[in-house]
């Protein structure tokens, strides 16, 4: 089976999650919306100015030049956050109005009066205060931030189910949004099994090696709109993974295993999700490493049951964890994403599977490390990227590959 089918089977076998909470906006980053939200403003919501200068008429400036000034007269200063305060009775028209050939001096923000249609920043003027020579014409809207020039009330500000990034953030506080509501985390349980693994900080004694996946996988789960909520050490014993399974399902939306899914004595994930009434969507995809990753649904949860080799485990639940919490958030921006990148080195090993290789990308060129080996992750801290090669494939230096970014980048 391709990595493709196996995703899309066990993915269309996911439910997404529909419990939402309502968060004070800046705790919102990073977080899936729950709902559609329109702005009830105008944003900015007066004509401002873009410059420091002098709000004028442009037709009143029509030809101003610096051999050839126009001079107005100064009015009032307006800073940001006044609101213009001068006030003139037109004879003509019975309106408050500014007079002719007069000019506001006006600060970056600053409301400009209704009176006038451009600014001319202050460097084309000889600062007067109380009188002021333009040197330069300018047409009208020039320097002017019109109302609801960033967006009008009614603006489609952000659609349900997207990830809250710091523009959102900016627009939704742009327009005096305080809470969002918002899917509530996704909850993982991550098991660990192998009577070798010990935990961070405990003495090493011989036959023992500390865990590493379990550190790497919940930093993982937590970079995007998900929470661990267990993270065991199991020994490679059926009922302790079966009790602490049992728990996990109880508690999660998702579970990650690691380890004992392969063919060996003491594999026995998939006997024990048999036993579970657990059904396997897939196993022995078309991939290198990590072939006997599993992929099954368990009391209608999603389970990843991922190889005990670090850096197999790794790869493989960038490659499917982040499509099921797609899934489970609707939120296709978490989905892995793709690209091409020209390789900077030969690559002449031809693999039996399609093989994803650790890499580093930058500006569009990628270097892959040449250790690739499933239990080594000592190179992982300089990588971004995987390539993905077919089966059989081999690529010389300025070839066009395949990259995954892994979901740190």
């Amino acid at each position: 089976m391709e990595i493709e089918e196996a995703k899309k089977l066990w993915t269309d076998r996911i439910q997404m999650i529909n419990e939402t909470e309502s968060l004070p906006l800046f705790e919102c980053f990073g977080r899936v919306m729950a709902e559609d939200i329109y702005s009830e403003i105008n944003v900015p919501s007066f004509p401002k100015s873009a410059m420091d200068g002098y709000a004028v008429r442009s037709s009143e400036i029509v030809g101003a030049s610096k051999d050839n000034p126009v001079v107005l007269t100064v009015t009032e200063e307006i800073d940001a956050g006044d609101v213009p305060g001068y006030k003139h009775q037109s004879a003509a028209s019975g309106t408050w109005t500014y007079p002719e050939k007069s000019a506001v001096r006006i600060m970056t923000g600053g409301m400009i009066p209704e009176d006038f249609d451009s600014v001319v920043k202050q460097e084309d003027t000889d600062y007067g205060e109380k009188m002021v020579s333009i040197y330069k014409a300018i047409p009208a809207f020039m320097n002017y931030c019109p109302v609801g020039e960033n967006f009008a009330k009614g603006a489609l500000l952000v659609k349900k189910s997207t990830l809250i990034n710091r523009g959102i953030i900016g627009n939704l506080a742009s327009a005096g949004i305080g809470n969002v509501k918002v899917l509530r985390k996704v909850r993982a349980a991550i098991i660990n099994t192998g009577s070798e693994l010990i935990d961070t900080g405990e003495e090493l004694s011989p036959g023992k090696i500390y865990s590493s996946i379990g550190a790497m996988l919940k930093c993982s789960v937590e970079k995007a709109v998900a929470e661990t909520v267990m993270l065991e050490i199991c020994p490679d014993e059926k009922e302790k993974i079966i009790q602490v399974l049992k728990k996990a399902f109880e508690i999660s939306d998702i579970v990650i295993t690691s380890g004992g899914v392969s063919v060996g004595k003491k594999d026995l994930i998939p006997e024990i999700i048999n036993e579970l009434g657990g059904e396997t969507i897939f196993r022995k995809v078309n991939i290198q490493p990590g072939t006997p990753t599993m992929g099954c649904i368990v009391n209608g949860r999603p389970l990843l049951a991922l190889s005990g080799n670090p850096y197999a485990a790794l790869v493989n639940f960038d490659i499917y964890y982040f499509e099921a919490l797609a899934k489970l958030t609707g939120c296709d921006g978490l989905a892995p994403k793709e690209g091409v990148a020209v390789i900077q080195s030969d690559y002449k090993k031809e693999n039996y599977h399609r093989r994803f290789l650790r890499a580093k990308e930058s500006f569009g060129k990628v270097e892959i490390e040449k250790d690739n080996k499933a239990s080594v992750i000592s190179n992982m801290a300089e990588c971004n990227c995987y390539v993905d090669v077919p089966a059989g494939k081999t690529y010389s230096a300025g070839d066009v590959v395949n990259i995954i970014r892994m979901p740190e980048t």
